[in-house]
């Protein structure tokens, strides 16, 4: 990290009606830094983003890149400053290629009358050589998974050649080997003087990453530190501005063998992304479902609740065989499910707060007449989204208008909405900041304590481990183990997920042995 300056906020201000989302940001960005931006969701870090990439243009304040004050009318002429962003919502075209997507600026900028789709083709296959060389340049780009698609964000970012990239968390929906070559890359570039800010809720990548690290709450600066002189407790700390204490509650202390079985899985097949799976979850159990991406968990879980076709199988809740057929039949059977995808499945963006939550069951906010009774709506959604501390400037507001976090609270909110019996969260915490993950965890905790069963599927391993119960790991569709109380290690889930199976060492007076547990078995 050299000392020029490369980048400079100055004083920046921006007001949407009375909420002040930005109110005297200063910021500076050295040439060859990774700089880290952290802060809660809605602390301004995306808005900050969004003026620096002309998206957003400020109330009040400069922008100087390279010593020059400059005016950024939209993307392309950020683009034009070298500036590159990789948005945290994904923002590629589906029904196009790859190699369209990821050259798309520069097909935009060409006099050409044709497209050379093989040259196109050959730029496509150089940008995601080092991140994502599996990756098929002609594939549609609906036809990959998340991960895969923000792969191809970022390649796309990485193409432009960029003085400036800006990552907003890129790794949310990525693989631990996916996120470490993108780790790589951030070093090479760094090593080519070329600036990078780097927002993420995740401290171990933030330290592990950056050399400095900025922190905003409410909209304001509150601090900038060298890496090297700081902490993630005291980054915490200056995000939430208290002490967030124990990120995770206390584990359930009940032996499973005293509890009532809620919901029982017996030989659930699809004939392609799972097999034979069989499990249990208990009244009052968080239940975790470990694995790679691409292993077969979320295919799995939506088998469960009518969302997924399945081929062979048994499911009976409550002690009662269970007939889903579609998720109508599971929500009326008190078995909800909440979408790793909060953008295209969790919440409908361009809809109010109040109608998003009550939409699962309209009736439950129905006058006699069996029309939906609006304050009837408001009051429901209130009520719910006091409970999550959502921030918001009312129920009547689209969704659209709330952080990400926030965005993630709503679709928790229509979850409850129904009083399930049982929740499947399908990562119920990306991208949300360490102040809402804690907040979070407490509910989910709440909820099981209530009598709730919940099915967690993380790829976070802190969380697996810190929360969950039990945790069942799945590899390439099969299940390989369950895990309870001190087995449930990242070590021993990695093994799992892995496929190797799991190495636990006990220690028993002088003796010690290494147990394999496969698909409940232990052999010694």
């Amino acid at each position: 990290m050299s000392n020029e300056v490369i980048m400079e906020i100055v004083d920046v201000h921006k007001c949407f009606g009375p909420t002040k989302a930005l109110a005297g940001v200063n910021f500076t960005l050295h040439q060859g830094e990774i700089h880290a931006l952290c802060g809660e969701n809605g602390a301004g870090k995306s808005t900050l983003m969004k003026v620096i990439d002309g998206l957003h243009q400020p109330d009040s304040g400069n922008i100087h890149i390279k010593g020059k004050k400059v005016v950024i009318n939209g993307a392309l002429e950020a683009q034009k400053l070298g500036i590159g962003f990789v948005h945290q919502e994904i923002v590629l075209c589906p029904d196009v290629s790859v190699a369209e997507n990821i050259n798309m600026a520069l097909t935009n900028q060409s006099k050409k009358w044709f497209v050379n789709y093989s040259e196109m083709n050959k730029r496509a296959k150089e940008s995601l050589k080092d991140i994502a060389p599996h990756i098929n340049p002609s594939a549609r780009l609906d036809s990959l998974s998340i991960s895969e698609q923000q792969l191809v964000e970022i390649a796309k970012a990485l193409s432009l050649d960029c003085d400036v990239l800006i990552l907003d968390e890129p790794t949310a929906a990525l693989t631990e080997a996916e996120s470490q070559a993108l780790f790589n890359i951030m070093q090479a570039l760094k090593a080519k003087g070329i600036s990078i800010i780097y927002i993420s809720h995740r401290m171990a990548e933030v330290f592990e990453q950056c050399d400095r690290v900025t922190v905003l709450r409410d909209g304001i600066w509150v601090c900038t530190d060298r890496i090297k002189d700081t902490s993630p407790d005291n980054v915490v700390k200056s995000m939430v501005g208290r002490d967030v204490g124990h990120l995770y509650p206390e584990k359930l202390q009940e032996d499973f063998a005293n509890l009532d079985v809620m919901l029982e899985v017996a030989n659930l097949s699809d004939g392609d992304r799972f097999n034979d799976i069989q499990f249990k979850l208990h009244q009052g159990e968080i239940f975790g479902v470990s694995g790679l991406i691409g292993a077969g968990r979320s295919e799995m879980v939506k088998a469960i609740c009518g969302l997924h076709a399945k081929t062979s199988g048994e499911i009976s809740f409550k002690g009662q065989p269970a007939s889903i057929k579609h998720y109508s039949d599971s929500i009326n059977q008190g078995i909800v499910y909440l979408s790793e995808d909060r953008k295209e499945d969790g919440v409908f963006l361009d809809v109010s707060i109040a109608r998003n939550i009550s939409v699962l069951k309209l009736e439950q906010v129905c006058n006699n007449m069996k029309c939906i009774d609006p304050a009837a709506e408001r009051k429901q959604a209130q009520k719910l989204t006091d409970q999550l501390k959502l921030k918001s400037a009312g129920m009547d507001k689209p969704v659209s208008s709330l952080s990400g976090g926030n965005q993630q609270k709503v679709a928790l909110a229509k979850m409850l909405s129904v009083n399930p019996s049982i929740i499947i969260m399908d990562e119920p915490t990306r991208g949300i900041d360490v102040g809402a993950k804690v907040e979070i965890h407490q509910l989910i905790r709440k909820l099981a304590n209530e009598g709730v069963g919940v099915i967690v599927i993380s790829s976070e391993l802190p969380e697996v481990v810190g929360l969950c119960d039990r945790v069942m790991v799945m590899h390439e569709g099969e299940q390989q183990g369950t895990l309870t109380g001190d087995e449930i290690t990242e070590q021993n889930i990695i093994h799992l997920a892995s496929g190797l199976g799991q190495k636990t060492e006990s220690v028993s007076g002088t003796s010690k042995k290494t147990i394999i547990k496969t698909k409940g078995l232990e052999v010694a």
